[in-house]
């Protein structure tokens, strides 16, 4: 059975990018930090080049990322708690119990 893997490839593409510019590294900086030549890295964010698995985790790393298979049918609470990560810029004084404890008055 075939699969089209352009989408994931282009979303792990644009993943890459948006890590990079959220380090606020250039392609040339990320190269140096896993050893491949820029054009290398701007192969790898336009979706031009078959990126191997052993080049993905080098880059995640340098971005501070880590690589996971997640089963699909946890993939909605896995974007969840990314998106509610991002929305609070991952800052504690963002978060709010889900709960509180009151006290008894006697």
């Amino acid at each position: 059975m075939m699969t089209d893997t352009h989408l994931p490839v282009s979303d792990i593409a644009a993943s890459v990018k948006a890590a990079r510019q959220t380090k606020a590294l250039t392609q040339r900086e990320l190269g140096r930090r896993v050893g491949l030549p820029q054009s290398h890295i701007s192969k790898i964010e336009s979706g031009g080049v078959d990126l191997q698995l052993s080049s993905l985790i080098q880059i995640a790393r340098a971005l501070d990322l880590e690589i996971r298979l997640i089963p699909r049918k946890a993939l909605p609470a896995v974007e969840g708690v990314l998106r509610s990560q991002e929305a609070g810029d991952g800052k504690a004084a963002d978060q709010h119990p889900a709960y509180r404890l009151e006290e008894n008055e006697e």
